[in-house]
């Protein structure tokens, strides 16, 4: 893997029919010359893995060849899950001191709202002696394979921005997510699914499906959405009338139309149809055997809480393992609706309840098939809750939390992670990191990482400049790494 694509720089002239996007591609990486040359030459390549294939070896011996991201959209009470506050305990109901939340923001609350504890017990778990909430039971049974980070922090404190930050690095959107990132940087090693899948459970994202768009990269960097229930890609399936012979025959003409196309205008982004066409083609059959669970043993199903034909979390959970088996780089699972402005108690009973068991079934799944060390897994919200109340009468809130960019708690496990640590702390109630705080962009640097990834030269000039997942900032945290 190189840098030379982020050097490149050049416009079509008028009336040449070549785009930017030729000439991003023709600078060294992106579709590269070797795929478009063996197209016109009349040959088929392995189109599935064209074009980010090209971009060389990693730069990193690779910990993770796989990412299984649980993002949990919402964001979940640290406070209520994985980081006890004594103190919080003995001053509930009291006002925060006002030298604590001095020059701070909130969405909805005052800054001297009054203090407010967990109503949940905590306890330690394991060699590593963990702490972890009582709604948290199956995870608590792998939490020696967890690297859980109490330090985490972001520059955002709504969720669309706050959402688009951890998945692309930007609060803008039209960013490359992170999955379309490395997908751009390490190709795809699945010949019949795309390098980067997308499962959603619980209600929508905030920032919808720019959580997991491909920006300014070529289209074949996309996310694609798979559904848990009916055809998991809509129209997948022929309809009536049309069989497996005249769905060939057809896509082999789109096809030679296309390459016709881009003999004539060199255009990428017409190679990355073929390809979409080519691939679309080979998941009419491989798509509907993944997303069959009931070729699983019933004791996996048990151990996820997983029901063949139901769209839930913990089938998603299965699926991703699934996906990992097959090759797919980057797997996004969402899990919406962790947003607990009021009965926040309430709200984590149910959350937890849909996603604890399948959580630490997916951790143990993996490792008792061998998948777990090359597969990262990561989990967490946009960021934290405060450990003030939320209550308003005229919204018809009460005991809830508001949003706190200040410090949140995420984990990871696997694909390299040291595992069995608590890295980075906050203060006694819950408000400032106060040990080794950890930004979203060094989560990402130290992501890429693993993967065999320098975040400072994986990069894409667009509209001029150079552009990165990590912005101008992020560090690789060597302390979670093993």
């Amino acid at each position: 893997m190189h840098n030379k694509h982020s050097r490149c720089g050049a416009h079509a002239g008028p009336g040449l029919g070549i785009t930017r996007r030729h000439f991003f591609a023709e600078c060294g990486v992106g579709v590269g010359k070797i795929a478009l040359a063996s197209l016109l030459a009349g040959s088929t390549p392995a189109l599935a893995n064209t074009g980010t294939a090209l971009l060389g070896q990693p730069h990193f011996p690779v910990r993770a060849k796989h990412v299984i991201y649980l993002f949990m959209a919402g964001a979940p009470s640290q406070l209520d899950l994985f980081d006890r506050k004594p103190t919080l305990e003995k001053y509930d109901g009291q006002p925060v001191p006002a030298e604590v939340v001095k020059d701070q923001r909130y969405a909805f609350i005052q800054p001297d709202a009054a203090l407010m504890a967990s109503r949940f017990k905590f306890q330690r778990y394991g060699q590593s002696g963990a702490e972890l909430s009582e709604l948290l039971p199956h995870l608590s049974r792998v939490v020696d394979d967890l690297a859980i980070i109490k330090s985490v922090r972001t520059d955002q404190f709504n969720h669309a921005p706050a959402e688009l930050f951890l998945n692309t690095g930007s609060a803008l959107q039209g960013r490359p997510s992170m999955g379309s990132w490395v997908s751009y940087g390490l190709g795809n090693d699945a010949t019949d699914l795309p390098s980067f899948v997308v499962l959603n459970s619980g209600d929508s994202t905030s920032a919808g499906a720019s959580n997991w768009g491909c920006g300014f990269l070529p289209t074949e960097h996309q996310g694609v959405p798979f559904r848990g229930q009916g055809d998991p890609i809509l129209n997948v399936s022929n309809p009536g009338g049309i069989n497996a012979a005249i769905q060939a025959e057809t896509i082999d003409a789109v096809n030679a139309l296309n390459r016709v196309q881009l003999a004539r205008l060199g255009d990428p982004e017409i190679l990355g149809r073929i390809q979409a066409y080519e691939l679309a083609y080979r998941m009419q059959s491989s798509a509907p055997e993944l997303m069959d669970l009931k070729s699983e043993s019933a004791e996996t199903l048990a151990m996820y809480g997983a029901e063949p034909g139901k769209a839930s979390f913990a089938n998603n959970c299965l699926l991703a393992r699934r996906l990992v088996e097959r090759g797919v780089r980057f797997i996004n699972c969402y899990h919406g609706s962790w947003d607990h402005h009021s009965d926040v108690a309430g709200g984590l009973r149910a959350k937890c309840g849909q996603t604890d068991q399948a959580c630490a079934a997916l951790i143990q799944d993996l490792k008792q098939r061998g998948l777990l060390d090359e597969t990262l897994v990561i989990w967490g919200g946009e960021f934290g809750r405060t450990p003030m109340v939320e209550s308003s009468a005229a919204l018809g809130r009460s005991m809830g939390r508001d949003h706190h960019p200040q410090a949140f708690t995420m984990w990871m496990a696997g694909g390299g992670v040291k595992q069995g640590q608590t890295y980075g702390a906050t203060d006694d109630l819950g408000f400032h990191i106060v040990e080794k705080p950890v930004h979203v962009h060094d989560i990402q640097a130290t992501i890429l990482h693993l993967l065999g990834v320098d975040h400072l030269k994986l990069t894409y000039r667009f509209a001029g400049r150079d552009f990165r997942l990590t912005d101008v900032h992020g560090n690789v945290v060597h302390d979670l790494i093993a």
